[in-house]
């Protein structure tokens, strides 16, 4: 996994209640258990209508998905990150903060092409790009940690490789038959 510590980047406004993992990425394109190759299925059925987000040349090439209340609900779907993360999106911000700082989001994002945002892990914070406003955000502080070192689940268990080699040569030694 890539490490996460500060981004500056393009805000896209998904001005959308309730987005499930269905609408983030439609079950019929979850063929592969790789972690790349899902851009295109990103909000699939959404992106036929030419007004959507998405389709909109000032938002391409954003990296900071801007989303309302209840983003990613629904299933449990380990494809839906990978889908935006495919896409290019590193940041997600959605009303975890306040609704009246997304509302507020929202509306500059929409008023003044090519805004933009600056995300600082370590600080936990969201700035605009000239520093005049600035809100803070809470992170658990072991999940803070895995980003900004960049580990998932495999790279946390990786951590311990040879813990586990020598764990697997006894338990080999250990009982033969089962090996």
């Amino acid at each position: 996994m890539e490490k996460f510590t500060v981004l500056d980047g393009l805000v896209a406004p998904l001005d959308r209640a309730n987005v499930d993992t269905d609408q983030i990425i439609p079950k019929e394109h979850l063929k592969s258990i790789k972690r790349t190759g899902f851009a295109s299925a990103l909000f699939a059925a959404w992106r036929h209508d030419p007004e959507f987000v998405l389709n909109q040349p000032r938002y391409r090439g954003a990296t900071i998905l801007l989303a309302r209340k209840n983003f990613g609900c629904g299933s449990s779907r380990e494809h839906a990150p990978w889908a935006l993360l495919d896409y290019g999106f590193r940041c997600v911000i959605a009303p975890s903060f306040a609704e009246t700082e997304v509302d507020r989001l929202f509306y500059e994002c929409v008023a003044f092409p090519g805004f933009k945002l600056v995300v600082n892990l370590e600080n936990q914070s969201v700035s605009t790009t000239d520093g005049s406003q600035t809100m803070r955000f809470e992170v658990d502080a072991f999940r803070k940690h895995c980003l900004l070192s960049g580990l998932d689940e495999i790279g946390l268990t990786l951590r311990h490789a040879d813990k586990i080699r020598a764990f697997e040569a006894r338990r080999k030694a250990q009982f033969p038959w089962y090996f």
